[in-house]
């Protein structure tokens, strides 16, 4: 495709798309070999995927966007420098690193566009499992697809949001559920758990194969931002344990808890 033929903002988000599938192209050479598991100053993993699947998406989105601001997960981690300013980038290299690490195929590539505090663009990239997933948020329009073995996008289908039934499906973490979202999933009306790992929990809501993923613990923005975007341009949305939607660009890029959710608002959480 010929981004001269698109838009500028469709150009810009199939820029991003290249961006995470090279990305991704690489952290899998890596999933497929032998790597070391390293700890940064918070005892979380890092491998050598994070760092060079980050270095990729940082070279290209220079090229893509240049003066456009970008935060990225570790460089963030190295030198804790943010920014002021109401457009950037929030880049999580390898989401889902502890799924990475465990030989879970369910790790991604995230890269997401924030605007005056909300995403508008983002891109989801699962290369073990060969998925890919798009969203505009000001074109409301998501779209998720296979990939090839050459990194070649086939099979694309635009995606939404299903309606709630009287009973939810639920959306939970391999390895991320505390006490408190065990105790605010006995609010809700529950039919399935499912579990995932990553970002692509927000990403199965966003296609319409569950109603909810709650995870009422702290998160870093870079977690949450592409995910946020897809499933806003598929008609849910992401809010805090206050009920607020969840912004962007807060001190630390730290998200409090949160809950994502399709066609129906949740309940909020009930204090203790």
């Amino acid at each position: 495709m010929l981004l001269s033929s698109l838009s500028p903002q469709a150009a810009l988000l199939e820029g991003l798309v290249q961006i995470a599938l090279q990305a991704g192209k690489r952290a899998l050479e890596i999933y497929h070999g032998d790597f070391t598991v390293m700890k940064k100053d918070d005892d979380s993993p890092v491998t050598q995927a994070d760092r060079e699947a980050e270095a990729i998406i940082l070279q290209g989105l220079k090229k893509l966007q240049p003066g456009v601001a970008v935060i990225a997960e570790e460089e963030y981690a190295k030198t804790k420098k943010g920014y002021n300013t109401d457009s950037f980038f929030l880049v999580d290299p390898i989401d889902g690193t502890q799924e990475f690490v465990n030989k879970r195929d369910e790790f991604t590539v995230n890269i997401a566009l924030i605007k005056k505090a909300y995403p508008i663009l983002g891109v989801i990239y699962a290369p073990a499992i060969n998925r890919l997933y798009v969203g505009d948020v000001l074109a409301k329009t998501a779209w998720a697809a296979d990939t090839t073995e050459d990194f070649q996008i086939e099979n694309r289908n635009s995606i939404q949001i299903r309606e709630a039934g009287e009973k939810w499906d639920v959306m939970t973490s391999f390895s991320h559920n505390n006490p408190a979202t065990e105790a605010y999933l006995k609010q809700l009306p529950i039919e399935n758990r499912i579990k995932a790992g990553s970002s692509l929990k927000l990403c199965l809501l966003a296609e319409g194969k569950a109603d909810i993923y709650p995870r009422l613990s702290p998160t870093h923005e870079w977690d949450t931002a592409a995910g946020h975007a897809i499933l806003l341009a598929a008609g849910g949305n992401v809010i805090d344990e206050t009920g607020e939607n969840l912004t962007y660009g807060k001190p630390g890029y730290r998200n409090p808890g949160f809950i994502a959710y399709g066609s129906e608002q949740p309940p909020l959480p009930v204090e203790k």
